[in-house]
């Protein structure tokens, strides 16, 4: 009973360690027993069974996401950009632009004190990108930088700020429009543009003014002259303030109601120009003049007009012009105008064609807004490119036959009625359709309303946007002629 009490048992070497009774010596007893032996003699048996006891389950443990915490990697921001990205191709394009305009421009030179100028090619691919993308917004495009991989990478660690890329969208519209020109100029020596046909359709764009800012003669020269007295408080104001701070709060002041100021003689002077035109209008139309109240100019954007847009409501806008290639949907010219009609567009826009391209189109589909008759016999002069224009004849109120030869009919005039008369003549204007295309592709992209005001930087961004559907289309057309 003492080994079996009292006794420690080596498993391993089947030994026991039993104390005398004296406690000073120990015998040791060698059982060498093996463990089913001593299960077999029974040496526990006498142990109370005791069960285990039931602790609380706690609750499970988890690797849970810690998005807060900061983390050192290095990464590689070249390959996170997958190699099939529409981001490289847009880099890949605009590396093969001339852009030695725009590095003339820059007044940090080396060896000379100034700080570095961003790299045109970065800002540039960023507007076209973002174009892609359908951002229009500075400040978009300055927090995209800064979150998301594509810019990021187009950046290349570059910080840029929403006014710098402001300022840049606008200001090289001449610069843009030379890019556009060999843009196009190549897309042609690869056989994607053909100047066999093109079409010419109009695109009225909202414009950054309100309705509400259009005002008559009365109102804008009291604003005017409200204005003026602003500006000239805030100097007085300027001079005699010491306070740098408190400066330069009226310095922002100065600044923004010296801007009121120049957008109200702008439209002065366009409130001038339009009782112009009405004067002249009503030598020809004076009932239809008359019927019309005095003209109205927008205080915000002095050169937008109120126009018909397509969904019938009138508003504030532009209406740009845009020359394609129906089949490739290739954008060649773009221009903007003012006026809410498109007659008298035809020739320009032929001019800007032959400019571009060196020649001009064999054929120009247009729709019946166009429809102005010294504009087809100019087209169709020799000297003038020989262009067969094809677009739908005005409907008259006496209901003749628009197609029937008119004793005044010039050479231009006659050829035109008798192809538009033609079946084949009808079967080629039908392809005019492949142009609504072009103007659904830029709407997509985001030219539904525009943030800039001025006939100037409304062209600008126009011509980005054309840019921007060109490269799309090229690199469709490319990958659709890869198998072939």
């Amino acid at each position: 009973m003492v080994a079996q009490s009292l006794g420690i048992y080596w498993r391993g070497c089947g030994r026991f360690w039993l104390p005398d009774e004296s406690g000073s010596d120990s015998i040791l007893a060698d059982c060498l027993v093996s463990e089913g032996a001593m299960g077999r003699e029974g040496l526990f048996d006498d142990l109370a069974e005791q069960a285990a006891p039931e602790r609380p389950r706690g609750a499970p443990r988890l690797l849970e996401a810690r998005r807060d915490q900061v983390a050192l990697r290095a990464v590689d921001l070249d390959g996170l950009i997958a190699a099939d990205d529409a981001v490289r191709d847009v880099w890949g394009f605009v590396e093969g632009l001339d852009l030695g305009e725009l590095y003339d421009r820059i007044a940090a030179r080396e060896g000379e004190p100034g700080h570095p100028a961003i790299d045109p090619k970065i800002l540039v691919s960023l507007w076209l990108y973002a174009t892609v993308r359908g951002v229009g917004s500075g400040r978009a495009v300055a927090e995209l930088c800064t979150r998301d991989i594509a810019f990021q990478w187009l950046c290349g660690g570059v910080g840029v700020t929403y006014r710098t890329l402001n300022e840049f969208r606008v200001a090289h519209g001449a610069a843009l429009d030379r890019l556009l020109t060999q843009s196009v100029a190549a897309l042609m020596a690869e056989g994607l543009v053909s100047l066999d046909r093109l079409a010419l359709d109009g695109l009225r764009v909202r414009a950054s003014a309100g309705a509400a800012s259009f005002r008559r003669r009365r109102r804008i020269e009291a604003c005017h002259a409200e204005a003026a007295r602003l500006v000239r408080r805030l100097r007085r104001e300027l001079e005699d303030d010491a306070a740098a701070g408190e400066r330069r709060r009226r310095a922002a002041q100065a600044r923004a109601a010296a801007e009121r100021l120049a957008r109200l003689a702008a439209a002065r002077r366009r409130l001038g120009a339009l009782e112009n035109e009405r004067r002249r209008r009503e030598r020809t139309h004076r009932e239809q003049s008359k019927k019309r109240g005095a003209p109205r100019v927008s205080t915000t954007d002095p050169e937008a007009r109120v126009m018909k847009m397509p969904d019938g409501g009138f508003r504030p806008a532009y209406n740009g012009q845009v020359v394609s290639d129906p089949e490739s949907q290739i954008i060649l010219a773009v221009d903007v105008d003012t006026s809410g009609s498109d007659h008298g567009w035809l020739a320009p826009m032929l001019r800007q064609v032959r400019r571009r391209c060196g020649a001009a189109p064999k054929q120009l589909l247009a729709d019946g807004g166009f429809s102005r008759a010294p504009d087809i016999e100019w087209a169709a002069r020799p000297e003038n490119g020989a262009t067969a224009v094809f677009l739908a004849p005005t409907r008259s109120k006496h209901k003749t036959d628009p197609y029937a030869p008119r004793r005044r009919d010039g050479p231009g005039i006659a050829a035109w009625r008798a192809r538009m008369a033609s079946p084949q003549g009808q079967a080629i204007y039908k392809r005019r359709a492949l142009a609504e295309c072009v103007n659904a592709d830029l709407r997509h992209r985001g030219l539904t309303r525009l943030t800039v005001r001025g006939k100037a930087k409304v062209r600008t961004i126009l011509t980005w946007f054309a840019l921007a559907h060109n490269l799309l289309r090229a690199l469709s057309l490319r990958r659709a002629a890869a198998p072939a």
